[in-house]
């Protein structure tokens, strides 16, 4: 989202800024990112640590980016997770609260006041925080106006509430029931955001009704997501049609588009190649790119596994996650060599590959925000099997073989019997090469593009300005 939407809000005419941490997983070779001319200093409890930043200008299309620098909290080899530990870092509320502070100095120093502060997930969700107490009377931050999006409500931001004191925030924002970082006696970064942000928004319509009425999707924030309902809005997310478009990918071996499917036949018979699985044009190949975890339905496919595999089938599978699912794959693969092959690693061009050249996509999952890869499968002419939440019911028309509408095929039940029932439904009407043909290509003529969903941001943002200024007030 961070890649593409900044760039449509650019082509539209607005002027657009985007900071995040400078990770030590950067490959510096791949931009020119030059030395910022600025260092602040954030303090923690007394101690002092100094910031600095790099930019890059994206001269073809508009927006610039800043990256803040620490090495100490980002030049780390993941992300979030001590890899030695197999736990999150245990300062990863300093190392965010540090890159909150530092991005908003930032803006100071570059003099910039922005109509909207646009942050994401709990690892900006302090900056509504900050612009209503420490920036609040602040010359050019002072009333600016935010809106937070959440990507996937199972990652909040939770922490020890006793380490409340280094975010340098007044006391009573972390009272309890009253406090808006208190969360069952800890501190949730998150719900801090949705309750202090100016406008909410998750990554699709069904999502957003979803996480404000259900325990099982809100996560314990049910109850103050449906506290702001008037502020929550769902926008789906876009395709980056530059990157995920068979007619101009250089990822995959052959291209085509809807007037022409050859080269797709032609990637599905290389695809299966590398995999070592027989071709076999009457046997539809079905692909799964997944985080391997139980939220993509990996027990709906462990519970079924003998079943789905006794069809008329074969799966290639790309994704790294629980290591009970990579045991399972490799037993599979071992039970069923003719039917299945799975990548167990991250692997961007293979992605591409299983895109364009499989027959179905299969996305049975127990919740989804958004989903990107049905809407990619839906781009590549292949045929989406998934479940009816989130963004995927947005996205996925069941098909109704009385009318012969639809996009993929739907359902509905977490259980292994609607799930075999739709993989069922899927194979059956693949024997049918001429509707099938007509249910790809109309899968095919869908648009979900970011400029779609960067018109409806644009909205949302002069709604919220059309406030007025927000209150500079100081709790």
């Amino acid at each position: 989202m961070l890649g593409a939407l900044p760039q449509a809000l650019a082509r539209l005419g607005h002027e657009v800024k985007v900071c995040l941490p400078r990770y030590g997983t950067m490959d510096p070779g791949t931009r020119q990112l030059r030395p910022l001319d600025w260092t602040t200093t954030i303090s923690f409890e007394g101690r002092q640590v100094r910031a600095g930043a790099e930019s890059y200008r994206d001269a073809r299309t508009g927006p610039e980016y800043f990256f803040i620098r620490d090495d100490h909290y980002f030049n780390r080899s993941e992300l979030y997770r001590n890899p030695r530990t197999g736990k999150d870092y245990a300062d990863n509320d300093e190392r965010f609260a540090y890159f909150n502070r530092a991005t908003l100095e930032l803006v100071r120093h570059l003099e910039f006041r922005p109509d909207i502060i646009h942050v994401h997930d709990w690892q900006a969700a302090l900056i509504p925080a900050y612009l209503k107490t420490v920036y609040a009377r602040d010359p050019i931050l002072g009333g600016v106006r935010t809106v937070l999006t959440v990507h996937n409500l199972g990652y909040q931001g939770t922490f020890a509430s006793e380490r409340f004191p280094l975010l340098g925030l007044p006391e009573e924002y972390n009272y309890a029931v009253t406090g808006p970082f208190e969360f069952f006696g800890k501190l949730n970064f998150l719900k801090a955001g949705i309750v202090l942000a100016d406008a909410v928004t998750t990554v699709s319509p069904r999502y957003a009704a979803e996480i404000r009425s259900s325990a099982e999707f809100g996560r314990g924030l049910e109850g103050v997501l449906k506290e702001r309902s008037e502020v929550l809005h769902g926008i789906l997310n876009g395709v980056d049609l530059t990157i995920w478009s068979p007619s101009r990918d250089k990822k995959i071996p052959h291209r085509y588009g809807i007037s022409n499917l050859s080269g797709k036949r032609m990637t599905r018979v290389e695809l299966l190649g590398r995999a070592q699985l027989p071709v076999r044009d009457r046997t539809p190949l079905i692909g799964m790119i997944s985080r391997l975890a139980d939220q993509k339905g990996w027990d709906l496919i462990a519970d079924t596994a003998e079943r789905l595999f006794a069809m008329d089938l074969q799966m290639i599978v790309l994704g790294t996650g629980d290591e009970k699912y990579h045991r399972l794959l490799a037993k599979l693969e071992q039970k069923y060599p003719d039917k299945l092959k799975a990548y167990l690693r991250f692997d961007d061009t293979l992605a591409h590959w299983i895109e364009a050249g499989a027959d179905m996509f299969l996305m049975p999952s127990r919740y989804e925000p958004c989903g990107l890869n049905q809407m990619y499968s839906l781009r590549y002419g292949t045929v989406p099997v998934v479940r009816a939440v989130g963004g995927l019911a947005d996205t996925v028309a069941d098909y109704d073989p009385k009318t012969g509408e639809g996009t993929g095929f739907v359902f509905r039940d977490y259980s292994a019997e609607a799930f075999l029932e739709a993989v069922r439904r899927a194979l059956t009407l693949f024997t049918g090469r001429r509707v099938w043909m007509k249910l790809m290509k109309a899968g095919m003529r869908q648009d979900f593009s970011w400029q779609r969903s960067a018109v409806k941001y644009a909205e949302l943002f002069e709604e919220v300005i059309s406030r007025g200024p927000a209150n500079r007030a100081v709790p």
